[in-house]
């Protein structure tokens, strides 16, 4: 009986330190949550398509969930999933190097550099806007442009109820979730071509 007492204050100390820990080391327990891989990839093709890393990444969570191989059921591929004929006409616009829409559903790296070079491409084509970019990653620019001249959506963040496909309102709403927790977590921490993961 006298040993009750002496496990319930070790048991409290204990608990006590783990929260201090875990209040001291939240970000490095958010980056457990939420981890980011192909850093080196995607601050790459970013860096070189002037497009936040940060969003390529969130992009990527929740278009694959950083798995390389990807096939998506309607037949998008790789790690950014790219239907092949949005793919096929990416390579014809710049020099990828010889890359090709089979790469680009296998490797990681070539899937990163297409997706980033089509997301600056959309940022172009909506004037930077990053809703109309996100909703036209997923439905495609022409869908969304339509949406706009028909005023069947404003194009904002506050109406994404408006946007005909649940899909698209959906897809909208995680990537823009998982983008304000890596800007919580990563951001400021790019150093060296990669983002660095040290607490």
């Amino acid at each position: 009986m006298k040993r009750r007492p002496r496990r319930k204050r070790w048991f409290l100390a204990l608990l006590l330190i783990v929260l201090a820990v875990l209040f001291i080391r939240s970000d490095w327990i958010g980056r457990m949550i939420y981890p980011i891989s192909y850093e080196e990839e995607i601050h790459r093709s970013a860096d070189h398509y002037q497009v936040d890393p940060l969003l390529i990444a969130a992009i990527i969570r929740v278009e694959s969930n950083f798995k390389a191989q990807a096939v998506s059921p309607k037949g998008a591929i790789g790690i950014m999933q790219i239907m092949p004929d949005t793919a096929d006409w990416i390579l014809k616009q710049d020099d990828f190097n010889g890359l090709t829409v089979q790469q680009a559903g296998e490797r990681a790296d070539a899937g990163i550099r297409l997706g980033t070079w089509y997301v600056r491409e959309l940022q172009r084509q909506f004037k930077g806007d990053l809703v109309q970019t996100l909703a036209a990653y997923n439905a495609g620019p022409g869908k969304v442009r339509q949406w706009l001249e028909r005023k069947t959506w404003d194009g904002k963040e506050e109406t994404l109820r408006d946007i005909p496909y649940g899909e698209t309102r959906h897809y909208v709403q995680r990537v823009l979730f998982y983008h304000k927790k890596y800007k919580q977590l990563y951001d400021g921490r790019l150093e060296s071509g990669k983002m660095d993961k040290k607490p």
